[in-house]
């Protein structure tokens, strides 16, 4: 009678261990545990699964090798249960040799159980042994261990890195094998993976297969075409999803609004922050990043500074995605306002918050500024400068005209520098004409990213202010050897939450007609009439050489016809109202000559034009540009 009470007791113990475990008060499961102890009860194999969780869980590496101890002393070292439980333990706590040495002393009944090897090979991913898990996983497989959906969830975040691509290959082949991807957890599991490796395609694929789509898998996908810039997808996913009866969540409102944001989407955006609002989130600072973030790129800085202002949790992403609106748009003297203000606010800045002062002082001609920081980086706040931080001073300095100060930097670098620094060097030898040091820029840019085409086109462009047919030919002779073509430039505008898009010499829209008749009274009030009219400066040269030469053989890198932001000027003029602010997205660097005939475009119809390009907003009112031509 008093044996039966005592382990009837000894189970209400190990009950109160296994509810404080699942609840994750493990402070107090392991206080139970002594208090358990203390009252002369002795421990069992159901009591130390969940005491040895609540240790592992708090990583308190003594208290675990005291109830490893406990664990011999009982007897209870066979059980396999509490043998994983001492694997994971060890595991949690960093001690991984002491979790191999558990798994080594496994008796083959234990181990062929297959809870041993799953614990070591969770073990091995969350300490980052990823290759030691894959390796772990082929001699469960040459021993004829089963495994299972809790097997694979465990290898297959070792199976992320691009360098194990192949053994992700080889393991979704065993899932299918063995009927597991019918398991959603492996499913959204796998489709991570893809979706890190960059393999957009396969992971829709897998996705179109799954029997039952969760928030989490529609999440993965949306998540995954957001990462690789695919924009457009983002948002066809997303009313798919929407349309499915899946309510979003804030992880997928983050993607959705950077994807509004990359392609100026700002009708969808702001219908985004109204689903925002009435599902309660409007407080998450994630999404009031990315709402910030959303309105700035898409022209709305207004709206973008109300929500920073209204923001009561400001962190770093806050700061730095109000200041990069800022310099995109120009503003840079706010911007370097913003990067004060934030350190007088007691926020330490980090790499990207540099990247945001120096590209606003870049693009605002406030050199000496943007020297002050670059040079106070490492003695004031102890961040090394990188090659993006060198490559905004390069083109800091570059716009400035101080090109040999820029060069001189570059070769000071402590690291060798990347295309994005000889890049900087190369675009401020277009803005300065200056050939010799371009094609010094170029050499060293095309060893770096031989298949950008962008430095062919940059190179050609500075060939052509110079007159330089010779050059011109070159650049068109590499670009033909190594099959590179000039991107087509492309515009969009937003209107009534549709985006059309034009390209350059486009006649594809339903509006053609009235479009360039538009154009045509554009040109004539502002006086363009000449035999070059709507080519570019290097198409210009291409055919001063062909004529001169009396050459076939040069290929052209632009296209005749109108340029695309043109195009989209007056699509906008002809569909608004008298007034309203007409905002372009543009794929590509705005040209000298697009850029003088919006500037007179916006003084002849009394309109605002708002024309974003890669790098910045042109704003475009009463025959001036918020640039000032510095750009």
């Amino acid at each position: 009678m008093i044996k039966h009470s005592i382990i009837f007791s000894s189970t209400s113990w190990n009950i109160k261990l296994r509810e404080l475990a699942k609840q994750g008060k493990f402070k107090e499961g392991l206080q139970h545990y002594k208090q358990m102890l203390l009252s002369g009860y002795t421990p069992n194999t159901f009591t130390f699964p969940f005491t040895l969780k609540s240790c592992a869980n708090l990583s308190l590496p003594i208290t675990g090798l005291q109830l490893h101890s406990h664990v011999i002393q009982t007897g209870c070292q066979h059980d396999p249960y509490v043998h994983s439980s001492l694997i994971s333990m060890y595991s949690k706590c960093c001690l991984i040799y002491n979790a191999q040495q558990v798994f080594d002393e496994s008796s083959q009944s234990v181990k062929i159980l297959g809870v041993c090897y799953n614990a070591l090979l969770a073990g091995y991913v969350l300490n980052s042994l990823h290759f030691d898990a894959l390796l772990l996983f082929q001699q469960m497989c040459v021993n004829g261990v089963p495994y299972t959906d809790v097997t694979m969830l465990g290898l297959i975040p070792a199976c992320t890195f691009p360098q194990h691509v192949m053994f992700g290959l080889s393991l979704h082949g065993c899932i299918v094998k063995c009927g597991l991807d019918q398991e959603s957890n492996v499913g959204n599991c796998l489709l991570t993976m893809y979706v890190r490796y960059g393999s957009i395609d396969l992971a829709r694929k897998l996705f179109n297969s799954m029997p039952s789509k969760e928030l989490i898998s529609w999440n993965a996908m949306i998540s995954g075409y957001a990462q690789n810039g695919l924009a457009t997808n983002v948002l066809d996913l997303y009313n798919k999803m929407v349309s499915s009866g899946i309510d979003p969540d804030p992880v997928t409102f983050v993607s959705v609004l950077s994807s509004c944001a990359h392609l100026g989407a700002h009708s969808i955006g702001c219908d985004i922050e109204r689903r925002i609002g009435c599902g309660g989130f409007g407080l998450n600072t994630y999404l009031r990043n990315a709402l910030i973030n959303m309105h700035a790129r898409c022209g709305n800085l207004n709206r973008a500074r109300k929500l920073f202002d209204e923001m009561h949790d400001k962190n770093i992403i806050s700061w730095t995605a109000i200041i990069v609106g800022y310099g995109m748009h120009g503003h840079g003297e706010i911007a370097v306002q913003l990067f004060n203000h934030m350190l007088l606010d007691g926020i330490q800045p980090d790499g990207a918050a540099f990247v945001s002062v120096l590209s606003a002082c870049s693009h605002a001609g406030l050199t000496d500024k943007g020297l002050e920081y670059f040079f106070g980086m490492e003695s004031n706040y102890g961040i090394n400068p990188g090659l993006e931080h060198y490559a905004c001073v390069v083109d800091l300095l570059g716009r400035a005209g101080r090109l040999e100060e820029a060069r001189e930097l570059i070769a000071l670098m402590p690291v060798e520098p990347d295309g994005a620094v000889w890049g900087a060097l190369l675009g401020a030898c277009k803005i300065h004409k200056n050939v010799e040091l371009a094609e010094l820029a170029f050499e060293h840019v095309v060893q770096l990213e031989p298949t950008n085409v962008g430095y062919y086109v940059l190179l050609s462009n500075i060939y052509s202010e110079a007159e330089n047919l010779e050059g011109i030919a070159r650049v068109r002779v590499m670009m033909r050897a190594r099959k590179l073509r000039k991107e087509p430039g492309c515009s969009y505008v937003e209107h009534k939450g549709k985006v059309h898009l034009f390209v350059v010499g486009d006649r594809a829209h339903h509006q053609a007609t009235e479009i360039y008749r538009m154009l045509d009274r554009l040109e004539d009030l502002i006086g363009v009439n000449s035999s070059n009219k709507n080519k570019s400066e290097d198409l210009i040269a291409t055919d001063r050489y062909k004529k001169d030469n009396d050459s076939k053989d040069v290929e052209i890198l632009t296209w005749t016809g109108v340029h695309s932001e043109k195009l989209a000027i007056a699509f906008g003029l002809l569909n608004t109202e008298v007034g309203k602010e007409i905002v372009v997205m543009k794929n590509l660097r705005v040209c000298g000559d697009c850029h003088l005939f919006i500037k007179l475009v916006s003084k002849i119809v009394n309109r605002d034009f708002i024309i974003r390009d890669p790098s910045r907003f042109h704003h475009f009112k009463d025959g001036v540009c918020s640039c000032n031509d510095y750009w």
